[in-house]
């Protein structure tokens, strides 16, 4: 009997996982007894330096929370983005309406896709 993989992207081993997810990761198997297969397939991070600052990816999880109806996360994340941002604004308006956001346009197209990913990924190829 096969399975299907959990992802499309190659899932690491444990020694080849960088060490600060990893050691997350080993927190984790000695609380439980195992590691969760998805922990390893979301482990990957990109090689390159650069990309999303800490305030855009708090900008997605508000977002997203948001999209998803989770009220926790939502106000979570968004504190962590008011701080991260330096914007007391900012988080209210990514979780109420980002199209109407004070954000860059490179953040309104940032937002636009993973929404997209969130709510729709049967669209992306």
């Amino acid at each position: 009997m096969s399975t299907a993989p959990i992802s499309r992207f190659p899932v690491p081993e444990l020694k080849d996982i960088p060490e600060d997810i990893r050691s997350r990761i080993l927190a984790v198997q000695e609380k439980s007894g195992f590691v969760p297969n998805v922990f390893l397939a979301l482990s990957h991070r990109p090689d390159k330096e650069g990309g999303l600052s800490r305030a855009e990816r708090e900008m997605i999880v508000v977002a997203t929370s948001n999209a998803n109806q989770c009220q926790y996360c939502v106000v979570a994340h968004g504190a962590i983005l008011r701080i991260r941002a330096k914007n007391p604004l900012v988080a209210d308006q990514v979780a109420v309406n980002y199209r109407k956001a004070d954000i860059t346009p490179k953040q309104k197209a940032m937002l636009d896709f993973a929404m997209k990913v969130c709510l729709r990924s049967g669209e992306i190829n």
